[in-house]
């Protein structure tokens, strides 16, 4: 006895016309996919909502921005925060455990930040300044904080910045994701290695013009306004 789905034309013809729509659609939803698989390949997202490499949707590399005081500017700018640029200057000539500590909490934003940061890199300059007449034991310990800094806000770095000075003198590193980030890992260390003081201070200017300080985190403050006098009126007024 015959099967009555498999002897009707109807269904036959119901089942070419799905099977015709299903391959109309395969196209299309890889055309949509294939953009999400292209940035996950890259390995995802950052914090800030950016593909990793800094990479926009459509492919076009993201420009990134100048620090705003170069490295040797010790005294900061003449701006609104000159107050704050010439503590910071005091700080990393004087007490460079305390300017690092608050540069950490300012990145962290975490309670004890700041303790933790400033005693760890309190002992390794004591151990440099004891052992061998100066600071060099520190750098290695807070280099990491300015890779933070320039991978946060999208900074450029020193290859970069020798890149563009120099004609495209590193442009083969340049391409490489991988080897640029690993060549702006060594120039950071090499910047707090011969000139730490002034990579602190630098570093210091920069999150104190993007960054608030966690004390002042600008929680609202209900504030209760009483209601006016009301007078009851005569009865007969």
């Amino acid at each position: 006895m015959a099967n009555p789905e498999e002897s009707s034309p109807l269904l036959s013809k119901e089942a070419d016309g799905d099977a015709k729509e299903k391959q109309r659609e395969a196209p299309t939803k890889s055309k949509a996919e294939e953009p999400a698989r292209i940035l996950d390949d890259r390995g995802g997202w950052t914090a800030d909502g950016l593909p990793l490499g800094h990479v926009s949707v459509v492919g076009e590399p993201v420009a990134r921005s100048q620090w705003n005081s170069s490295l040797f500017a010790c005294l900061g700018r003449n701006d609104e925060f000159c107050s704050s640029d010439l503590e910071v200057c005091l700080l990393g000539s004087v007490a460079p455990c305390v300017l690092y500590g608050g540069n950490a909490e300012r990145l962290g934003s975490s309670p004890g930040t700041f303790a933790n940061h400033c005693l760890m890199y309190s002992g390794l300059y004591m151990i440099g300044n004891s052992l061998f007449g100066w600071n060099w034991m520190a750098p290695w310990f807070s280099y990491v904080s300015r890779t933070a800094i320039r991978r946060k806000f999208n900074l450029e770095g020193s290859c970069e910045a020798l890149n563009r000075s120099c004609c495209g003198c590193c442009e083969s590193i340049m391409v490489d994701e991988v080897q640029r980030e690993q060549c702006e890992s060594a120039c950071d260390f090499m910047t707090h290695f011969f000139c730490h003081t002034c990579s602190l201070c630098q570093e210091g200017r920069e999150l104190r013009r993007r960054l608030p300080h966690p004390g002042f985190n600008g929680r609202p403050v209900l504030v209760m306004i009483p209601p006016p006098e009301q007078m009851m009126a005569r009865g007969g007024t």
